[in-house]
This record gives C-alpha cells, sequence and structure tokens, in this order.
C-alpha cells in the first residue's frame, strides 16, 4: 500500500509540476486582436416594434447597427462565410434586438427544432448575450432559431450556465431567399439590473449549423461570457411597471394507487407572487406549490457505493438560483469535447444547499410545501439571497421551518467573497444549521484570452446530537481555456459527521484530491473541427490516510468533425478500498457482494456519435476490463430519427453484463421518447424509461401549450408499472393524471 500511495502521489505531484509550467506563459503580454478587445456602441430610444420577425418599422432603420462580427469557430478572428447585422434599441419597457442574418445557400438553413423549450444546439440560431450590471460576473443568454424556438440560460461565476433557467421573453423569427431573420424582445421586467448604470455588458453571435461555424462580435480563446463582451451605452429611463407578476395557477389531479385499490380526485389551486422591490432586488412568494408540471428525471443505474446526483428542474428554486451558489462546487468542469470524466456526484460532495432536499423525500416522493417567500438580488457590489420554505408533514416527520440566506461581494475586477448559511432539516426531526464562508477568483484578462480561476471555501455544519468532526474545506485552482493547454488542481475535505441537511454529501470522512491536464487545437482543414487528448485524476482517501477510490482516466484521443460527429478512445484505470462488504446487486432474495478488501483494475473505452441535426442520427459506446477481481462489459446504443420537424423519435439502450467470483449479473436501462411537434407552441412528449434493477417501467406523457412566454397549459400522465414477482408480466403500480393551467398577470 505504501508503494503504491507514494507512486500516485509522485505522478500527482509531477502533473502539477507541469500544470504550473504551463500556466507560466499565459501571464506573459501580447497584443490582443480586434475581436478581443471590448467594444462600445451607443444604444437609444425607440417605439416597441411589432414582433412578427421582420425588421420593417421605422425604429429598426434607426437603431443602432452593429456589422463587425469575426469568425469565433473554426479559426477565431477570421472572416465568418457569412455577413450578420444587428441592430439595437430599446423603450422604457423592454431591450429590441433585430438580426439579419444573411445566408447564400437559404435552402440549406438547419431548423430542425420547432418544440418550444427545446435545446437547438445543432440548427442555425442567432444569441444575444447581455450583462445589466456590467460586473463580468453575471447575466443572461437569450437565442432563437429560425423557427422562433425560444431559449435561455443564465450565467454565473463569469463562464458557467444554468441551462434550466427560464424568464420571460419574446423572440420571432422569418426566412425568405435572402437568409433569415430573428426579432427579440426582452422586457426589463425579466432582468436584474441597476436602473443607475448606462452602460451594460452585451454580445452577440450568431451559429451556420451546416458548417458548424460560429461568429460574433466580441470573444477570446474561442470564448462569450459576461466578462468577455462588448458595452451599449446610453440607458435611461428605464422601467418595470409596477415590478409585479402574479402566477395563479389551477391543477386537476387523479390519483391511483393500485396496489391499495384507492383513487382520490383533487382541484389544488396555488399562487405564486414576484415582486420588484427595485430593479436590481426580487422578491417572490410561493402558496400551496403544486410541481405537477416538472420533467422528470432520467433514470440512471450506475454501480456505485455512493450516492447520484439529480440536477434541480424546479421553476421555483431555479429562479436567481445564481445567487445561491456556493465556491464553484459542482459541475461538469468543461475539460475535453465532452467535459471532465470526474465523477459528477463527487464534484458535487459538499455543496451547503441544494434545492432538491426540499419537497422531495428521500426516496424522491414529493412532499407539499405549504408556502415559501425568497429575496434575491443585487444592491451595489452585494448579492442577496434569503429563502425560507414552510414543508408540510409527511411520514414521521414533522412540518418543518427552513431558511437559506446567501451574502457575497464583487471584489476585484471578476471576483467574489461571500457567506453562507442555512437552518432546518427538511428529512428529520433534528435541528441542523450551517454556515460557511467562500472566495472565488476570476481572470479572464490574460495574454491570448487565457482563463484564470480559483476558490476557497470552508463550510461548518451543526446537527443536533453531534459536537465534533463537522466541518469541510475545498480549494481549486485551474485554467479552462477552450484552446491550447488547460488543466486544474484542487483538494477538498468531508469531515466524518459534516451533514449539511439542505445539502448534497455523497460520502464524508474522505480527502479528495484532483488533478486535470490537456491540450485542445482546432484541426488543419478538412473533416476534424477539434482534437483533445489528456488525464484525468481522481484520489480520495479517508482521512486518516487510508485509500477509499482512486480514478485514472487517460483521455487518449479525442475528436469532433465539421458535421458535429464526436468519437474518443479512453483508459481507465482504477482502485476501490472496501472497508466492508459492498452489495452490489440484488434483485428479490438474490444478491452478488464483493467482499472487504482492495481492488484495482483497467477498462478500455470507446464512443462515436453522429451530429443530430441529421434526418438519421445514434451513438455507440463500449467499456470493457478487470472489474473487482472479476469482468466488466457495459454496452450503450442510442438512435435518433427526425422526418420532419414536427416529429422526432429517439430510443437509448444501456447494458452492463458483469461476471465478478461471487456471482454474475447484468443490468439493463433502456429509454424510449416521442415528440409530437403540431407548432412552435404545442407539442406532445411521451417519455418511457425502464430498468431492470427495480424492474419498474415509468411512462410520462405531457401535451404542453404556449400560447406566449408566461402562460402555458399541460396535460400530464403519469404511470409506473412494476414486475415484483419477476415474470416479466408488468403490473400497474400507480397512476397521476394531472390538467395544470397558469397565467402570468404582469403589472
Amino acid at each position: 500500500m505504501t508503494n503504491v500511495v507514494s507512486a500516485r502521489s509522485t505522478a500527482a505531484g509531477a502533473a502539477l509540476i507541469v500544470f504550473w509550467g504551463l500556466c507560466v506563459p499565459i501571464f506573459a503580454q501580447n497584443v490582443q486582436p480586434i475581436g478581443a478587445t471590448t467594444k462600445s456602441a451607443p444604444i437609444g430610444r425607440g417605439d416597441a416594434p411589432v414582433l412578427d420577425g421582420r425588421l420593417d418599422e421605422p425604429g429598426w432603420q434607426a437603431a443602432t447597427l452593429i456589422d463587425d462580427f469575426h469568425q469565433i469557430e473554426p479559426t477565431e478572428y477570421a472572416e465568418p462565410a457569412q455577413q450578420t447585422l444587428v441592430r439595437i434599441y430599446y423603450d422604457d419597457n423592454a431591450l429590441y434586438i433585430g438580426a439579419r442574418m444573411l445566408d447564400t445557400q437559404p435552402g440549406a438553413i438547419n431548423a430542425n427544432v420547432l418544440r418550444q423549450g427545446a435545446a437547438f444546439w445543432r440548427d442555425d440560431f442567432f444569441a444575444v448575450i447581455i450583462s445589466p450590471f456590467n460586473d463580468q460576473r453575471n447575466g443572461y443568454r437569450f437565442q432563437l432559431n429560425p423557427n422562433g424556438v425560444r431559449m435561455e440560460m443564465l450565467f454565473f461565476d463569469t463562464n458557467r450556465n444554468d441551462q434550466n433557467w427560464n424568464g420571460i421573453w419574446y423572440g420571432a423569427a422569418s426566412r425568405d431567399d435572402e437568409g433569415w431573420t430573428a426579432e427579440i424582445a426582452i422586457p426589463f421586467q425579466t432582468l436584474s439590473f441597476n436602473p443607475e448604470n448606462d452602460t451594460w455588458g452585451i454580445n452577440f453571435s450568431r451559429d451556420v449549423g451546416r458548417i458548424q461555424e460560429r461568429s460574433g462580435w466580441v470573444s477570446r480563446n474561442v470564448s462569450q461570457n459576461p466578462s468577455i463582451s462588448g458595452e451599449a451605452v446610453g440607458f435611461e429611463g428605464l422601467q418595470v411597471g409596477r415590478g409585479l407578476d402574479i402566477v395563479p395557477s389551477l391543477t386537476l389531479r387523479n390519483t391511483k394507487d393500485y396496489s391499495a385499490a384507492a383513487a382520490e380526485t383533487l382541484n389544488e389551486p396555488s399562487l405564486d407572487v414576484y415582486y420588484k422591490f427595485t430593479p436590481s432586488l426580487n422578491g417572490s412568494l410561493t402558496l400551496n406549490t403544486d410541481f405537477s408540471a416538472t420533467e422528470v428525471d432520467d433514470r440512471q443505474v450506475e454501480l456505485t457505493r455512493f450516492s447520484l446526483f439529480f440536477p434541480e428542474k424546479r421553476t421555483f428554486f431555479l429562479r436567481d438560483s445564481d445567487i445561491f451558489r456556493f465556491g464553484r462546487i459542482g459541475g461538469q468542469g468543461g475539460f475535453g469535447i465532452n467535459g471532465s470524466t470526474l465523477s459528477r456526484p463527487d464534484l458535487e460532495n459538499g455543496s451547503p444547499y441544494f434545492s432538491r432536499r426540499i419537497g422531495l423525500g428521500a426516496a424522491g416522493q414529493p412532499v407539499d410545501l405549504e408556502a415559501g417567500a425568497k429575496l434575491s438580488g443585487r444592491i451595489g457590489r452585494w448579492n442577496v439571497g434569503a429563502l425560507t420554505i414552510r414543508q408540510d408533514q409527511f411520514d414521521d416527520i414533522d412540518a418543518t421551518d427552513i431558511l437559506v440566506g446567501r451574502v457575497s461581494a464583487n471584489v476585484l475586477a471578476e471576483s467574489s467573497l461571500g457567506l453562507i448559511v442555512t437552518d432546518g432539516d427538511p428529512r428529520s426531526n433534528l435541528d441542523n444549521s450551517l454556515v460557511g464562508v467562500d472566495f472565488v477568483y476570476n481572470n479572464s484578462r490574460l495574454a491570448g484570452g487565457r482563463l484564470l480561476q480559483a476558490e476557497a471555501w470552508y463550510q461548518q455544519s451543526d446537527t443536533e446530537g453531534i459536537d465534533d468532526d463537522q466541518a469541510a474545506y475545498g480549494l481549486k485552482l485551474r485554467s479552462p481555456n477552450r484552446l491550447g493547454w488547460r488543466g486544474g488542481v484542487g483538494v477538498k475535505e468531508i469531515e466524518e459527521n459534516f451533514r449539511p441537511a439542505l445539502g448534497f454529501v455523497n460520502r464524508a470522512d474522505i480527502r479528495d484530491h484532483t488533478a486535470e491536464l490537456g491540450y485542445a487545437r482546432r484541426g488543419s482543414g478538412g473533416t476534424i473541427r477539434t482534437m483533445f487528448g489528456g488525464l484525468d485524476m481522481q484520489r480520495i482517501d479517508l482521512i486518516d490516510g487510508d485509500l477509499q477510490t482512486e480514478v485514472i482516466t487517460w483521455r487518449v484521443f479525442e475528436f469532433e468533425t465539421v458535421a458535429s460527429d464526436q468519437g474518443r478512445l479512453r483508459v481507465h484505470s482504477t482502485k476501490e478500498a472496501l472497508t466492508e462488504p459492498f452489495v452490489i446487486w440484488s434483485k428479490g432474495g438474490d444478491q452478488v457482494v464483493v467482499p472487504v478488501g482492495t481492488y484495482a483494475f483497467d477498462e478500455a473505452e470507446i464512443f462515436a456519435s453522429t451530429g443530430t441535426q441529421r434526418t438519421f442520427w445514434g451513438e455507440f459506446s463500449y467499456r470493457a476490463g478487470d472489474y473487482f477481481n472479476g469482468e466488466r462489459e457495459r454496452t450503450g446504443l442510442g438512435l435518433g430519427w427526425r422526418p420532419s420537424n414536427h416529429f422526432e423519435f429517439t430510443v437509448s439502450y444501456d447494458f452492463n453484463d458483469v461476471e465478478l467470483p461471487t456471482g454474475n449479473f447484468n443490468t439493463r436501462l433502456a429509454t424510449l421518447r416521442t415528440d409530437v411537434i403540431f407548432s412552435a407552441t404545442m407539442s406532445w412528449s411521451t417519455l418511457l424509461q425502464y430498468d431492470n434493477v427495480t424492474e419498474s417501467m415509468g411512462i410520462n406523457s405531457r401535451l404542453h401549450w404556449i400560447p406566449e412566454a408566461g402562460r402555458e397549459a399541460f396535460i400530464v400522465l403519469n404511470h409506473n408499472l412494476q414486475d415484483l414477482d419477476l415474470d416479466n408480466r408488468f403490473k400497474s403500480a400507480a397512476a397521476d393524471l394531472a390538467i395544470k393551467l397558469n397565467y402570468t398577470f404582469r403589472f
């Protein structure tokens, strides 16, 4: 054991030295290309246009014109293949952006996605990034495809984003024989901003899907975010009306429990109220909160001893969620073509606030929320957030009062220093509280557009009946550049009794070391767009020094083509030390148990996928090798078919075949999804998921109508079936049919 630890530590130390050596050159001075320097444009006033995807009103002709775009990908600062003309202006109530995307091949424009709310990264699209505080840290991204489908996200910590966020804004698009046009209106009531600030950060980008070319106004190191943008100068007299949104909802629900032969019909009104105390400070109130229309989670089947991670999807918790982020804990890291290979639950480990702890039981069952209130926004250099929830009683858990408070101050050019407190335990009757401090450093102004990030945080939980070992801390340094050398090193320690009742901990009493190093470059022309190779390392030791888990992934070769096809070859070297037997599989009365001991095994992985812009697309993965003194083969297959933008069919299948000295087993996870898109405002999606670990099948079917942003209607059916006697005959276990209407009244 000692020799192995020494060898691993030496390897990690060598990687650290190499990383620092590679970081040194980025501090050298150089001359930035014109497209990398901050640009500014005056912005004037005009009358609100009719949003029809045509820029024919007088206001557009008088608006500020921006036409000095450059390529971002594949060759940064080169001349774009197609010309883009953008016009911007505003009135008292909204910001207006009109974009003319000229195209020499208008018949070849990619416009596959028609379902409102779907992602469309492979379509042609136009995007605008705005940072109303112009603080280099936070902002919004709004994008539109040629079908008028909207997509939005929230920026936080400079270059990270939350694609689950949504806000009320409007867009329309049209096509002609010279290209296509996007027309966008973003109400100021949707945004947080300082009315005294006449200068906003702003940026634009355009994607031409068929050639995977991205062009934009300002970029550095093939990136755009709130710290890499231009400026719009001249805002004044902005209004948010009374700043009041009232969103009543009514849910008609019929539930049936087949095992108990019980059925119930409910009428459930709920109310959400949003109020802007100031343009930069938002308040929200929710009563009898209903989450019945929230998309279901994607099932996961992983052979792990530790908890899995499922992201938040509920709108109430997503609104202004960036305010509550702490220490840059979590996320996928952004390294490589497909992101980091480090375990997502381990990256999230130690988060002090994870909103899925609220309103959901330990098994994922919904728990009623009687009422909740939130205050969030910015006051000068300060970012403030407070959340209080009254969760109803369930099972043997008493009704619970929950509190989360967060404050941070903007320091330096792009960094922040903050504090978080939480109180309450929604899943037990014990008192629990937490306090934490964090420092997040960003610098995107280094030579060559390089980015340097660092973070440091410390937390202390306080659980009733526990006195010692309740702390956690973390340190990390990384340079997440899109091209060239990139890397990072980090450490975090989670003490044995650190228990944030409102946070996420998947393993405790550990010290987690990570290191990543890689190099990405553009192809020299032809088929290959991007190539990447690197090394990811993670070693998790118990605090007393004994090994728990070690994973070294050699990212031998990864590539992406100009047609968005991808491939990779990886080699994984894993070490697991079990201090107690690990029940890796069980079904009925049968079990496969891995005995106590230290295990080392290697696996190879290949992956290939085709771009989803095609009529038919697919992906294939295969991973095989040693596994806990036995062998494992893991095969994944996915297929998609889109005969038109009114119908889409996808199916995926994941299969594990495991042979161990103590027994053999397999796991299967199958997913089938169909989307029928009647128009850009109405769609019908059906998702079927099955796994043989729980021997259950879930069906979720949603008819979704969005006549305009902020006004929605749903018909949602959830039906769960189980094969408890393992005879391959599924029987209904529970069903839920809900009709939900919500309407935003904006004052």
